[in-house]
């Protein structure tokens, strides 16, 4: 019998600190292959850092074949069955936006504390991200996943985490029912979260960091000196979500309906 991929020990860290990091979720070797391709986007030279005029560069929707790969590796699919349960989440087929952020003096400007919407709101909305919404169910979303594409250090504008925050903003999302609250809503009220300690999420290429959907986080500016390169991509539910695995598990821990 295959070995499960997270330990016991990463499955409660995942319940109650809200994320799990998962080393050599996928080869450097392709990482390095889906880097050049992402290179060539930039419109930026790798060697000339004249050309990196920007704090941060924005990249769409990626399906080439090294992306597919580094999403649907043995050991990422073993991690989602055991966060979210077999058959209840969708095998990704690309790499959502990538934000590469280069060395710079300039705020990149998107580095506030938020937590990822999932939905649209009912009526449509004007198209604008900021207006879709999250509630206690994730609804749309089972994990928020941090793909490292080149290794990433503390000064290479890591992500910043909010341990144990994803709590906090279950018991916050509560009273909000099924319609929950847009981003800018649920951004303008994470007060209780800003005592939480904070974690980078630092590694080397091939590393992906596993978070509950409801994790505040934030981007940084860049203060290293090789633009650092990562996805974040959500994972997609694929049926009613299992309260017994750890998505769920930790919403209900969170409500004191677990112990």
């Amino acid at each position: 019998m295959t070995p499960p991929v997270l330990s016991a020990p990463q499955v409660q860290q995942f319940i109650e600190e809200g994320f799990v990091k998962l080393e050599g979720a996928f080869p450097r070797e392709l990482a390095a292959t889906a880097r050049a391709l992402l290179w060539r986007d930039t419109g930026c030279t790798p060697d000339d850092p004249s050309s990196w005029t920007r704090p941060v560069v924005r990249l769409g929707e990626y399906t080439q074949e090294p992306f597919r790969q580094a999403a649907n590796t043995p050991r990422l699919r073993g991690a989602f069955d055991q966060l979210v349960g077999p058959g209840r989440w969708q095998p990704r087929m690309s790499l959502g936006s990538f934000p590469v952020r280069f060395p710079s003096p300039e705020s990149p400007g998107d580095d506030g504390w938020h937590v990822d919407a999932s939905f649209p709101p009912p009526d449509g909305g004007t198209g604008s991200f900021f207006e879709w919404r999250v509630n206690v169910a994730s609804r749309g979303r089972v994990l928020l996943m941090l793909f490292l594409f080149s290794d990433v250090g503390e000064d290479d504008a890591p992500t910043r985490i909010r341990v144990g925050s994803h709590l906090d903003i279950a018991r916050l999302l509560a009273p909000e029912g099924e319609k929950g609250l847009s981003f800018m809503e649920l951004a303008s009220r994470l007060e209780s979260t800003e005592s939480r300690p904070q974690a980078l999420a630092t590694g080397e290429a091939g590393t992906v960091y596993l978070c509950h959907p409801l994790l505040v986080h934030a981007a940084q500016p860049h203060r290293g000196t090789r633009p650092r390169f990562m996805a974040q991509p959500p994972l997609f539910p694929a049926s009613a979500q299992d309260d017994s695995f750890p998505v769920m598990a930790a919403i209900q821990r969170a409500l004191g309906s677990a112990p």
